[in-house]
């Protein structure tokens, strides 16, 4: 029952904010630029507890010493998988770097189907079935990844689905690791409930994010990871600190001082990650009808920098054009979008199913400056540089009818 698709042999990166980092930040990071000495593992004393306060705002509390940083989401979920025995179970589609990771510790990892409304959290019954399938064959599931608010699908799961996900991997003697990286990129925060499976679950949830969902640039790796307060998680986190100083997995000491600013969210920082949000949501609304317009399938994109489509019913035209996988339909629309869109066979999903990650990067602009100015505008779509790329987006698509 085992899955694998094969080696792959890179990953396709996170959605690309496409903005400019935010000055504050870029001069946090030249002052600290004279820091010699790395953090030690896990991060030192200022990052850890600016990851706590982080975490306090958003009804999660705790101390600095249940909190591990690493520099980019992979090593610190490297680490963690590896902290932890036994076969790892994780939704699918899922981030691209998920099964990449079990892969490389030889962990046994498989799939489990979502439900119809959303990606990111398995459906409970299928996960227990899996349980008991993977069980039957001999294997040990340990540990559940889930994301809340989700890539690739850009959706966030309503609480009652991730409660009882989690409430039936628990039930099973599964620990629950929850990316949220992607929880302040919520286009609508006032109309949608996003809630930690750690609210649920204190003592058997661990968290995890990468700073560059919303608060740092790609370009400037670091993560954190929040355990639980009890004696089996404190083991665990001794372990992950273990496996981050076997692969030298340090925060570099100016990225800590610019990443503990950035989690101390002051004036110029929440600015930017609301600004961001409302951005980043007008343009994938436009390229979520685009895509209906043309014939596809995708799920209203909720957060993120993207959406995730299926482009099964234009299968015909698309064999036409000589497509008929995930693999060839990535190297189509990369070419004819100029944009990287990695087909869903990264994340999971089956070679033959012709689905995609679709980023609204960009369409903000061809530069600095113009990116700039989409995240000023009042009205976003109708800035002649957005709306260029939006067309240009839209024909590509419509080529598909």
């Amino acid at each position: 029952m085992r899955e694998d698709h094969g080696p792959v042999r890179y990953g396709p990166p996170a959605p690309d904010p496409g903005l400019p980092v935010l000055p504050e930040l870029a001069a946090v990071l030249s002052g600290a630029a004279g820091r010699t000495r790395p953090e030690p593992p896990g991060g030192g004393s200022a990052l850890r507890e600016a990851a706590r306060a982080y975490w306090d705002r958003r009804g999660l509390h705790g101390g600095p010493e249940h909190i591990a940083a690493a520099p980019g989401a992979q090593p610190l979920l490297f680490a963690l998988i590896g902290a932890h025995g036994g076969d790892v179970l994780m939704p699918r589609p899922c981030p691209a770097a998920w099964m990449p990771q079990a892969r490389l510790l030889g962990r046994p990892a498989y799939h489990v189907p979502t439900p119809a409304e959303c990606g990111g959290v398995p459906d409970p019954y299928a996960l227990l079935e899996t349980v008991r399938r993977v069980r039957a064959e001999g294997g040990r599931p340990r540990l559940l990844l889930l994301s809340v608010a989700d890539d690739p699908t850009a959706t966030v799961a309503p609480p009652e689905l991730v409660r009882e996900a989690c409430e039936a991997a628990i039930g099973e003697g599964m620990h629950v690791v929850s990316d949220e990286t992607w929880r302040d990129t919520v286009h609508r925060p006032r109309d949608t409930v996003l809630l930690s499976p750690a609210e649920m679950c204190p003592d058997d949830v661990t968290v995890i994010s990468d700073l560059s969902g919303a608060l740092t640039p790609a370009a400037w790796p670091v993560a954190v990871a929040r355990f639980p307060d009890t004696v089996r998680s404190a083991a665990r986190h001794a372990r992950t600190l273990d496996i981050l100083t076997a692969l030298g997995a340090l925060v570099a000491g100016p990225l800590a001082q610019a990443a503990a600013h950035a989690l101390r969210e002051p004036d110029a920082v929440r600015d930017r990650i609301r600004r961001a949000a409302g951005l980043h949501s007008a343009v994938a609304a436009a390229a979520h009808r685009a895509v209906l317009a043309c014939g596809a399938l995708a799920r209203p994109p909720q957060a993120g920098r993207h959406l995730y489509a299926d482009l099964g019913p234009l299968r015909p035209r698309l064999a036409a054009l000589g497509v008929t996988d995930s693999m060839e339909l990535e190297e189509y629309l990369t070419d004819r979008l100029r944009a990287p869109t990695p087909g869903g066979h990264r994340f999971g999903d089956e070679l033959g199913a012709l689905r995609v990650r679709l980023g609204t990067g960009p369409l903000l602009g061809a530069t600095p400056q113009e990116r700039s100015a989409s995240l000023t505008a009042p009205e976003p779509l109708e800035s002649p540089h957005v709306a260029r790329a939006l067309s240009r987006f839209a024909a590509a698509l419509g080529e598909l009818r």
